[in-house]
Formats: structure tokens, C-alpha cells, sequence
């Protein structure tokens, strides 16, 4: 059974940072890309980084880039996403996902989810 469990929200200072981590399990960490994406209440849920299955990271758009960082550590199927210099805009559920293939922004290409993690800056 694929699993996604995110970990590492909370509420945190503008300016601050966080480290969101997304563990997988039930399938074989490199044939499956994975993706954070984020959403802010009331908007769509729009992607901010990819993992390939070759180990490259993607970002999803231009304003993705410079603040958000994402690393694995593939002994521990284990996906990061380091958010620094936070801004009440990034007020989020922040979810992974997965899937075969290549990293795509399409949220309804991706079978697998997990429950998401709340990040909250306060200005």
C-alpha cells in the first residue's frame, strides 16, 4: 500500500523557515516521482517542487525558486522541502504526492497523497 505522511508544520515567525518532510512507503522510492504542492485557503492547490525519478528537483514556477528547496535521502524514501524566509503568503496546507512517470504541476495526475501538513506565518 503506497503511503505519503507529511511532518514538519506548525505555526512559525515571518521570516522563519521550516523543513517539511514527506516519508513514503509501499513502493520503490525511485520509480515514482514526487511532488509538494500547497493551499492556501480559499485558492487552488498550485505545485511547488518535483523530485524525478532520476534525483533532479524541479521547481513549478519562478516564484518557487530561491526560497524553497527540495532534497531526499533515498535510504530513508524520505522527500524534504526547506521553506526559508516565510511569509504570511505561504500560509498552507502543504501536501506530497506521487506518482510514476515525470513530475507535472497537474494535481489530478497524482494517484497518491498524503494528509498534508499546516504551515502558519504570523506577521
Amino acid at each position: 500500500e503506497v503511503q505519503l505522511v507529511e511532518s514538519g508544520g506548525g505555526l512559525v515567525q515571518a521570516g522563519g523557515s521550516l523543513r517539511l518532510s514527506c516519508a513514503a512507503s509501499g513502493f520503490t522510492f525511485d520509480d515514482y516521482v514526487i511532488s509538494w504542492f500547497r493551499q492556501a485557503p480559499g485558492k487552488e492547490r498550485e505545485g511547488v517542487s518535483c523530485r524525478s525519478t532520476s534525483g533532479l528537483t524541479i521547481a513549478y514556477a519562478d516564484s518557487m525558486k530561491g526560497r524553497f528547496t527540495l532534497s531526499s535521502d533515498s535510504a530513508k524514501n524520505t522527500v524534504y522541502l526547506q521553506v526559508n524566509s516565510l511569509k504570511p503568503e505561504d500560509t498552507a496546507v502543504y501536501y506530497c504526492a506521487a506518482r510514476r512517470n515525470s513530475c507535472t504541476g497537474g494535481t489530478f495526475l497524482y494517484p497518491y497523497w498524503g494528509q498534508g501538513t499546516q504551515v502558519t506565518v504570523s506577521s
